[in-house]
């Protein structure tokens, strides 16, 4: 039976082998665990296993791993992936380092007003409806521009890049389409003045197709902590 530990060094690899075939440096990719459904010693394990980024798709969920793991604090970093209401911004602004799921003006605005000022800014990245999916959430990429220069106006936030959930395809060339386009995204309002540095993009399924087209941050739950269970603290 594989460990956590285990499955962080295969996704570790995978993540290397998908750099050299782009001749990009392994460093230009952070690895974000997520832990959503997955309990507090599974988050141990794999903090005692080297990882430090951890992401929560529920806000209740995440706020009790923060505190079950308080003692551990310093040592990681929370994001927010999952859907964000108002009626939950500001617990969200006064606990997580990052939110990767902003696609209105008023959820960044709230975020923005409501970051304790003891605290850094909040890091956030727009979150982009990149295949036009009407199931999922995100700005339309033609509305991503107008959003972009909005938020980051804002004072207590740091736009940091975008987030896409590209529609799951089952062949590694059209995977790579979703992701360029994306990263096509990225470039341009990069080229307008925006200081972006992140394009979190790429899961446990398609990671290499993502980290190929650019992607410098990949979100991965399945392939290090196993088959998703109930959600439990």
């Amino acid at each position: 039976m594989t460990t956590i530990s285990d499955n962080l060094q295969q996704v570790h690899h995978r993540i290397e082998r998908a750099c050299a075939l782009a001749q990009r440096p392994v460093t230009e990719v952070t690895l974000l665990a997520v832990s959503k459904t997955f309990n507090r010693e599974a988050v141990r394990a794999a903090l005692a296993a080297g990882q430090r980024a951890f992401g929560e798709n529920y806000v209740q969920e995440g706020l009790d791993k923060i505190a079950a793991l308080a003692d551990r604090r310093g040592e990681l970093e929370w994001h927010l992936i999952g859907p964000l209401q108002s009626n939950k911004t500001r617990v969200v602004a006064e606990a997580f380092d990052w939110v990767q799921s902003v696609d209105r003006l008023k959820i960044a605005e709230r975020l923005s007003a409501q970051r304790p000022a003891h605290l850094p800014p909040l890091n956030v990245c727009l979150q982009v409806n990149i295949s036009g999916e009407a199931s999922k959430s995100g700005v339309a990429p033609a509305e991503a521009s107008a959003l972009a220069h909005a938020v980051a106006a804002l004072p207590r936030l740091r736009l940091r890049g975008l987030m896409a959930i590209p529609e799951p395809e089952g062949e590694l060339d059209a995977q790579r389409a979703a992701h360029r386009a994306l990263r096509a995204l990225y470039d341009a309002l990069r080229a307008e003045g925006l200081a972006l540095d992140t394009l979190s993009a790429g899961m446990s399924a398609d990671l290499e197709a993502a980290v190929m087209e650019g992607s410098t941050m990949v979100r991965v739950g399945t392939a290090i902590f196993g088959l998703r269970p109930r959600a439990s603290i």
